[in-house]
């Protein structure tokens, strides 16, 4: 009998209990044995095979109905160590498991490619990419599976907080989960409406210098004053901070994470921008009342949307039939209407040996329509010479000053 397993790495997307229900319910319905393997390769990277659940269509039906994931989740990272690999492909021996299906994010892809090859064709893997940060290398115009959940409920919280801000007169800045790139954040910040969206991508020197956002953000807020306009929200993607310069003060002391990347949710990204704006716009008299929100853990286990449960559902079974059909070490796609599957050694970055990070195109027509919608300093502010002079009155600065602030980067 052929036994599957599934395991679930990473940070929680929507969607993830579609796959492991439609994986589940296939395979067993063709008479294989299904387990489900808790918290990621927490225990079976120590040799502990107690931590697993036999799954079959019975016991998982409706699960895809639900957010967060019925087998748990970890960043357990087994590569770090040789002796971890090493139990890994023994546990999942001592299992039965021939056939592993993995649910996650680079990492957990990674991770994956690595137990296939410590098993030496032993072990038959295919990896279902998730993330809510949509940051993986699919094909153009392909989302990750929870990205469109999450922005729909990241959408909401924007909407809600622009019209408290309209009410009440004042800025928010919100920091929107996504360590590598600005997707969740513009797509949010654009579908809302938010006057400004700061995103990595925009920035083309490294590391993104603190006052060059500053700036930005501030240039944003005093040409809405000029407009009269007292309010607005700031959306501001997390990951312009990991491209901080890692000798920062903020940045010297933060904790990392088991893959080495810096803990995002300990960095006060909001605070200490709100802080530097303030303090700018205070020191030449100009009063703005900022505050400020992260948001990201409360979109991670949101209930998934009708495309995240079409979506992950059909993932779930082309993990099945792929690995049914004697593949391995690929990555699991839907392209127009068909599952693809991609090699990993097609998504791997050669000089890093991990997965390559899919930016925001800054040059695609989607992302310069959206940076036309927003509220910022343009280039053609600054060469009209009336809205020049409003935005300076509103900086309380000269027309040249201005123009050096608050010119386009």
């Amino acid at each position: 009998m052929t036994t599957f397993g599934i395991l679930v790495g990473g940070g929680p997307a929507p969607g993830i209990n579609g796959v492991i229900e439609s994986a589940a319910s296939v395979a067993s319905r063709r008479g294989n044995r299904v387990i489900g393997i808790l918290d990621g390769f927490r225990w079976i990277m120590e040799g502990d095979t107690s931590h697993v659940r036999e799954l079959d269509a019975d016991n998982v039906a409706q699960i895809h109905l639900k957010g967060g994931s019925v087998l748990n989740t970890s960043r357990a990272n087994p590569t770090k160590k040789p002796e971890h690999l090493a139990s890994c492909v023994r546990a999942l021996g001592d299992l039965g498991v021939d056939h592993l299906i993995t649910i996650g994010g680079d990492d957990t892809a990674s991770s994956s490619n690595r137990v296939a090859e410590a098993a030496e064709g032993g072990i038959k893997v295919v990896h279902v990419p998730k993330t809510i940060d949509n940051d993986l290398p699919l094909p153009e115009g392909i989302p990750t599976f929870g990205f469109e959940t999450a922005r729909e409920h990241a959408t909401t919280v924007v909407e809600r907080i622009l019209e408290d801000m309209r009410t009440t007169n004042r800025w928010f800045f919100i920091v929107m989960m996504g360590r590598s790139a600005g997707h969740l954040a513009l797509g949010a910040g654009k579908a809302a409406g938010a006057p400004i969206t700061v995103i990595p991508e925009e920035f083309p020197d490294r590391p993104i210098r603190l006052d060059d956002v500053v700036r930005t953000l501030e240039g944003a807020i005093v040409k809405r004053l000029a407009a009269g306009r007292p309010d607005g929200v700031a959306v501001i993607a997390e990951g312009v901070a990991s491209h901080f310069d890692e000798n920062d003060p903020i940045l010297r002391d933060v904790p990392r994470d088991e893959h080495g990347h810096i803990r995002l949710a300990e960095v006060p990204i909001a605070r200490v921008l709100r802080t530097a704006v303030s303090a700018s716009l205070a020191s030449r008299g100009v009063k703005v009342t900022i505050g400020e929100k992260d948001v990201g853990y409360e979109l991670r286990c949101g209930t998934p949307t009708a495309f995240d449960r079409d979506y992950t559902r059909d993932l779930g079974v082309g993990a099945v039939r792929t690995l049914l059909d004697g593949h391995s070490s690929v990555l699991i796609t839907r392209q127009r209407g068909r599952i693809v599957p991609v090699p990993f050694a097609d998504i791997v970055d050669p000089a890093t040996g991990r997965a390559r990070v899919r930016a925001v195109d800054v040059g695609s027509d989607s992302y310069r329509n959206a940076y036309a919608l927003q509220e910022r300093v343009h280039a053609e502010d600054l060469d009209d010479g009336a809205t020049l002079a409003a935005i300076a009155a509103a900086a309380n600065l000269s027309p040249a000053e201005a123009r050096q602030r608050y010119a386009p980067l």
